[in-house]
């Protein structure tokens, strides 16, 4: 999301006395992070947004140490986070105050690719491991390209996204210290086609009632998708000893259709 779409969401909701949590979901960020927006409208309206990547350490100037951190913390605790929020995550909880690029400029460094990395940025790095892996002299560079190119080869395919919106919604659940210290359940919605966030709902753990509670927003706001997808989770499993409960989950597979 660009700063633009940010200061427009965050001053919409200064003046309508709105809903921080719906607005942290808006962005894809903590409302801690909100409320430094806030702040930073409060005291230089647009230009916190346009300025607000200034004054941030450039890559070249991140110490070694600093730089393992990072790719340590993206390959462990914060592991699967988009870039954007990691990079919250490493300001706010761990005093590490770098952009997104600059995270994206060390993890490639490493040879790691993000989640959300495209077919041919795979294809691209692919490419660069197998060069310098015949140029190469050195056993342990060798080795340490190798284990690159293996990762990079294993790695499932991501398959396409849907062509409509409505077509099939993701559903899914992610803790994290959303609102301090405590941790708590996000459950989200997530339209396949658009990425756009159809449903959201805090819970202090994954329970079957707070995807009711996003069920019920998309219902109510958008009408009937045809798919949702699940990954499996073990919170929409049919439970045998209670029959009435197969009248009251729509989700029981990994993958079903919503007017089945």
């Amino acid at each position: 999301m660009n700063e633009n779409a940010k200061y427009n969401i965050i001053k919409k909701l200064i003046e309508s006395n709105g809903n921080k949590q719906r607005a942290a979901v808006q962005i894809n960020c903590t409302v801690r992070h909100i409320n430094r927006m806030i702040k930073g409208y409060k005291e230089q309206g647009k230009a916190f947004f346009i300025h607000g990547n200034r004054g941030r350490k450039p890559v070249h100037a991140l110490d070694d140490s600093t730089k393992h951190t990072i790719v340590d913390l993206y390959r462990t605790k914060y592991k699967d986070t988009n870039l954007t929020h990691f990079s919250e995550l490493l300001e706010e909880f761990e005093g590490i105050k770098v952009s997104s690029n600059t995270i994206h400029s060390i993890i490639l460094q490493e040879f790691i690719l993000s989640p959300k990395a495209k077919r041919t940025s795979k294809e691209a790095l692919h490419t660069k491991l197998k060069d310098m892996q015949k140029s190469t002299k050195s056993k342990k560079q060798a080795r340490v390209i190798q284990s690159s190119i293996l990762a990079i080869e294993d790695a499932h395919p991501r398959r396409p996204r849907c062509a409509y919106f409505g077509e099939m919604l993701q559903m899914d659940a992610s803790l994290h210290p959303w609102f301090g210290r405590e941790k708590s359940q996000l459950h989200i919605a997530v339209d396949d086609a658009t990425g756009d966030i159809v449903g959201a709902y805090f819970d202090a753990q994954e329970t079957l009632n707070g995807y009711y509670h996003v069920l019920e927003q998309i219902l109510k706001t958008y009408g009937i998708p045809y798919m949702f997808y699940t990954d499996r989770r073990t919170v929409f499993e049919y439970n045998k000893k209670n029959p009435l409960l197969l009248k009251r989950i729509l989700l029981l597979n990994s993958v079903m259709p919503a007017n089945s």
